[in-house]
């Protein structure tokens, strides 16, 4: 086995080189004008949907790459708010240059209040593996809502995602429902390699009729098994092991004549400058929670977040 090269991580240093050029926008992360090498991954799950006939214009329906592009820019739109950005894909992983919202800085008080199950490794290891809608709920608290926007990512700009989606096809599953699951998993030794994200998503057909809500929910619950089983075998080839792992999905049913789509996201950024609170340090807010943060902000509590459409999750559905 090749040595494995060893990098101090250091989320305090992270920070500091994480501020982006833009006062009251984040920044996509390798846009000019940084502070520093450094960038912050935050999580982000959503749904959208679109009636393919809109009768805008004459009665003309909306066809598979119209409907497509609305019901995505409305997943992008719903939930933690990264509208009207060009979205550039990346792999998936959170590196000794990262450092993730809600978890090392600004962390969510709740983050291991809903564990779920532990997920096994060929070897007897053990890592258990936690609800995400603590996360999920922190960037929702940095990028604020479409309705109620805080710093979100300077519309227009270029920013890096760890990114999957998936849309119906109106025209051949006409009823049903798009889900969108993640999975973020952290080294035990954060020296030695990267976190890394799992995205997953699909569609499930009910042209007839027969598939009920409780059917998508045990589905669901198959899919936590094949998302953290995928993580450790990502593990197993780095020669690697992760501490603990955080995973959530989203689903939303579509019925004839409506385009859906569903949204597994980890948008890569640098901070707004605004973001820091005046007399800190951008370090500082690794010894923040989310709270503290936003109470040296001043920021009014958000009118409405997505954390009621976690409570499968939150109950531990397994």
């Amino acid at each position: 086995m090749a040595k494995i090269q060893e990098f101090n991580y250091d989320p305090k240093f992270v920070v500091n080189g994480a501020v982006g050029s833009q006062r009251d926008f984040c920044m996509g992360y390798m846009n000019p004008g940084a502070s520093g090498t450094g960038y912050i991954t935050a999580i982000k799950l959503s749904t959208g949907l679109v009636d393919i006939t809109q009768a805008l214009d004459q009665g003309i329906d909306l066809d598979l790459g119209t409907a497509g592009i609305v019901s995505y820019d409305r997943c992008e739109c719903n939930d933690a708010y990264i509208g009207a950005i060009n979205m550039v894909t990346a792999s998936s992983f959170s590196g000794q240059l990262g450092a993730v919202w809600g978890y090392d800085l600004c962390r969510a008080e709740d983050l291991r209040n809903y564990k779920l199950y532990d997920q096994n490794w060929p070897d007897g290891h053990t890592t258990p593996v936690y609800s995400i809608g603590p996360l999920l709920d922190t960037t929702e608290r940095l990028f604020g809502i479409a309705e109620q926007r805080r710093f979100n990512p300077l519309p227009g700009s270029m920013v890096i995602c760890a990114n999957k989606n998936a849309t119906n096809d109106p025209s051949k599953i006409k009823k049903g429902w798009v889900w969108s699951f993640i999975g973020l998993s952290f080294l035990e030794d954060r020296n030695k390699g990267s976190n890394i994200f799992i995205e997953d998503c699909g569609i499930i057909n009910n042209n007839d009729g027969t598939v009920t809500e409780s059917d998508v929910l045990k589905l669901m619950i198959q899919t936590y098994k094949k998302v953290t089983t995928c993580t450790v075998l990502c593990g197993v080839d780095q020669d690697t092991k992760y501490s603990e792992m955080f995973i959530g999905f989203k689903y939303k049913e579509f019925r004839e004549n409506q385009a859906g789509c569903a949204l597994a996201c980890g948008p890569y950024v640098t901070l707004a400058k605004n973001a820091i609170p005046s007399g800190c340090q951008p370090s500082d807010l690794t010894d923040m929670t989310i709270t503290q943060w936003e109470q040296k902000l001043g920021l009014p509590p958000l009118k409405v977040t997505s954390k009621s459409e976690l409570k499968d999750m939150e109950k531990g559905v397994l």
